[in-house]
């Protein structure tokens, strides 16, 4: 492993830093959590929060210790690699795990109920819908192709269906099946999960939070409501009416050409659009309490979507067209119908959007146990002046510079070289690397997001 290029990178869902294995009790945590959810990296002796290698003082022994206590206190056991680097004159200790396939794990004296996942930059004590949705993802199930054996095949608004499917092909009832709308169980042809939530009739009274809530703000912030709307009924009408609600209250201009007007929204209608189906065909189902909810400010448009990734899925991932897909039913019926294409591919449409309408690009985060998408109509960020430019230039090709090198790079002083690199920091652009804030041999890289 190689320890810069990983201490170049943030804390967060499968990175996190400890000085120490003075209270061993967050370790354990964190290298359950990377197993259940996406694998991860926890480097041991280096500050907390920060890139400041403090080091291990007999790595040999700690490496025993950890790997003992990691055999020991988690269940099923997990085998994790552990590498001892070397740094300067001491070293740090690499525990890498991988996803597992034999999830959910939990810390075995806090019984079963002791299952945590990866969170952002933190560890979260999992719920029993979250267990039981690690448990499916073992079994390669997904919750949308779950039989309703309370219901018969009439639950399913079979005319609503035939009506959306009308401009592609004839729908036949024996197509239900065949798209997982519905399923034989006990010699009974029974709605799925996936078939009450696209086309049920009476959708609602079996899981009454999946619908849209959609509002408008004035401002920046959620004080003050300008309007509202809870929109109700079938999937794909989800969409339609949601899109249709933000649209409402978009800012929109009109560019005249030579031959035609253009209307030129405040954000690209393809980046939401492609949100909002994300949302509905992403959305953990099985959660109660919260519906998708679908938020405009005067700066941005937020899509929110009750359920964290997909097991094994990072934020990371998902600009490179890495998808893993929650509801099987679903999406292949939104795919189908024309909602969704290849899966994975929503993503990187949003993001072209937005870069060809000179937009943010889109920001993914995981807040609780929610998925949200944020869509901002430019960057909020001060621009860059010449010297800050001049900083990241020579940090362009990845090795670490000093201050004195970079101030003489500036042609200022190496107090102000730092000044700016303090502020360059703050902002995510530049990683300092070093034993402590004043360490004099402290170096500074290139922010590497992984």
């Amino acid at each position: 492993m190689d320890l810069i290029a990983t201490l170049k990178q943030p804390e967060g869902k499968t990175l996190e830093f400890k000085r120490d294995l003075s209270s061993p009790v967050g370790a354990i945590r964190t290298v359950t959590a990377f197993a259940n959810t996406a694998g991860g990296v926890l480097l041991i002796g280096v500050q907390d929060r920060t890139a400041f290698v403090r080091g291990v003082a007999d790595p040999l022994a700690e490496e025993e210790r950890l790997a003992n206590m990691i055999m020991d206190a988690v269940t099923p056991r997990i085998v994790p690699e552990i590498e001892i680097l070397p740094w300067r004159n001491t070293h740090v200790l690499a525990v890498e795990v991988f996803p597992s396939s034999r999830r959910p794990h939990h810390i075995t004296a806090e019984g079963p109920a002791g299952v945590y996942v990866r969170v952002g930059s933190t560890n979260r004590r999992a719920d029993e819908q979250l267990i039981t949705e690690m448990g499916r993802f073992a079994r390669r199930q997904s919750y949308d192709e779950e039989p309703l054996p309370d219901l018969d095949s009439e639950a399913i608004d079979f005319r609503a269906a035939s009506e959306y499917f009308s401009p592609i092909r004839g729908l036949k009832r024996g197509d239900l099946e065949t798209l997982g709308l519905a399923v034989r169980h006990q010699r009974r042809r029974v709605p799925t999960v996936g078939g009450m939530l696209l086309f049920g009739k009476q959708k609602e009274r079996h899981f009454p939070d999946a619908w849209v809530q959609a509002g408008c703000f004035q401002g920046r912030d959620r004080s003050r409501i300008e309007d509202h709307r809870d929109i109700r009924g079938h999937a794909p009408q989800l969409i339609d009416e949601a899109l249709a609600f933000v649209a409402k209250h978009l800012r929109c201009a009109a560019e005249i050409g030579l031959t035609r007007r253009r209307e030129r929204w405040s954000l690209p209608l393809i980046a939401i659009r492609e949100a909002v189906v994300n949302a509905v065909a992403h959305a953990d189902y099985a959660q109660r309490g919260t519906p998708i909810r679908v938020a405009v400010f005067d700066d941005r448009v937020e899509v929110e979507s009750p359920g964290l990734l997909p097991f094994g899925l990072t934020l990371e991932e998902l600009p490179l067209g890495v998808s893993k897909l929650r509801n099987r039913v679903i999406g292949r019926v939104f795919h189908e119908l024309g909602l969704m294409e290849n899966w994975g591919s929503g993503v990187q449409r949003m993001i072209s959007a937005c870069r060809e309408e000179g937009c943010a690009p889109p920001a993914f985060e995981e807040i609780g146990g929610r998925f949200r998408v944020t869509l901002r109509a430019k960057s909020t960020e001060p621009p860059l002046d010449d010297l800050d430019g001049k900083l990241l230039q020579a940090l362009q090709e990845g090795t670490g510079l000093s201050t004195g090198e970079l101030a003489a790079h500036i042609g200022r002083t190496p107090r102000a070289a730092r000044t700016r690199l303090r502020k360059l920091a703050e902002r995510g652009l530049v990683r300092e690397i070093g034993s402590a804030p004043n360490d004099p041999k402290r170096l500074y890289y290139r922010f590497v997001r992984s």
